[in-house]
């Protein structure tokens, strides 16, 4: 017997009149500068601790003395983003294993002491080495340095893990990706710092690092784009392709860079180029995010896919 006709022609994505299915997200500019940020320190605490370790002084000073002023950076950025910032305590009011904002402050609260004892000894004045507390100070600053590394990977993810636990197609599709391109690009911008600002015969494990991160954050990048499917378009068109484009283009020059350069100009602004491209990078991928809930087909159509592959259909 031949195959009953539907009587209606097959659905097509849509959504009702047309309009928007998901909430555009109220973050700006200054989350992504928050992520940026939040990476840059902890690459340069892993960077820092390293060069501590191999005694590199120049190199571990500016790791050091980068994390910290990165790290508060990246708090001033979260805390004028919360739009009451006098309420930024609440958030230590509780520890919550579900939440990835919670687990990611308590990941900075236990980070942060680390670091900041680590840059204050690098920035105290010679004068004060002589006394109890300053050496006090110096005995502490190797153990605090290698347990705010220790910490360092969480703080260059966490961020990753935020964006994931969203409704937002693009980050949410992306969980199994964002949290390599964060990293690589933590590595990268840490390596990158240290190559713009350490004696030049110091700068080797900068560099080294900078490639390592470079290779890892392009590798998840284009994968990410390639197995997302049709959400893959929010980074792959408009201002979020523009910026992750440039920041491949200066990821990778910056890499190559710090590969064949010989001279303090030449690694200086590959270290410049790998910061612009870190940073651009998050720029892009909060653009996408924004972009793929104004079309209800980054909804819509994962939605059906994930139905017709006998999975829950709720976005995650």
């Amino acid at each position: 017997m031949a195959r009953e006709q539907l009587a209606v022609p097959k659905a097509e994505f849509r959504s009702y009149y047309g309009r928007q299915i998901l909430k555009t997200p109220v973050w700006n500019w200054m989350i992504a500068a928050y992520f940026f940020a939040g990476g840059l320190s902890a690459g340069s605490a892993m960077l820092g601790a390293g060069a501590d370790l191999t005694d590199r002084p120049g190199l571990r000073k500016v790791s050091r003395i980068g994390s910290l002023m990165s790290l508060l950076a990246s708090m001033y950025f979260l805390i004028g983003d919360l739009g009451r910032p006098e309420r930024f305590h609440h958030m230590l009011r509780v520890a919550k294993p579900s939440s990835p904002m919670s687990v990611g402050t308590w990941i900075l609260g236990a980070y942060g002491p680390g670091a900041g004892v680590a840059a204050v000894a690098e920035l105290m004045p010679a004068r004060l080495r002589r006394t109890w507390a300053g050496r006090l100070l110096d005995r502490a600053a190797r153990p605090a340095g290698l347990e705010a590394a220790a910490v360092a990977p969480g703080v260059a993810s966490y961020t990753a893990v935020l964006l994931s636990h969203t409704a937002v197609p693009a980050w949410n599709l992306a969980y199994p990706y964002l949290p390599f391109v964060f990293t690589g690009s933590a590595a990268a911008s840490g390596g990158g710092l240290g190559m713009l600002l350490a004696p030049l015969d110091e700068s080797g494990p900068a560099r080294r690092m900078a490639v390592a991160g470079a290779g890892l954050e392009v590798a998840a990048s284009r994968t990410m784009e390639r197995r997302l499917g049709i959400v893959g378009e929010a980074y792959t068109t408009g201002k979020a392709h523009r910026l992750r484009q440039w920041s491949e283009i200066l990821t990778v020059g910056g890499a190559a860079g710090a590969v064949v350069g010989r001279n303090r100009a030449v690694i200086a602004l590959s270290g410049a180029a790998l910061l612009a491209g870190s940073a651009l990078q998050r720029f892009g991928v909060l653009e996408a995010g924004v972009e793929s809930t104004k079309d209800p087909k980054y909804v819509v159509v994962p939605q059906r896919e994930r139905l017709a592959a006998g999975e829950p259909a709720g976005v995650g």
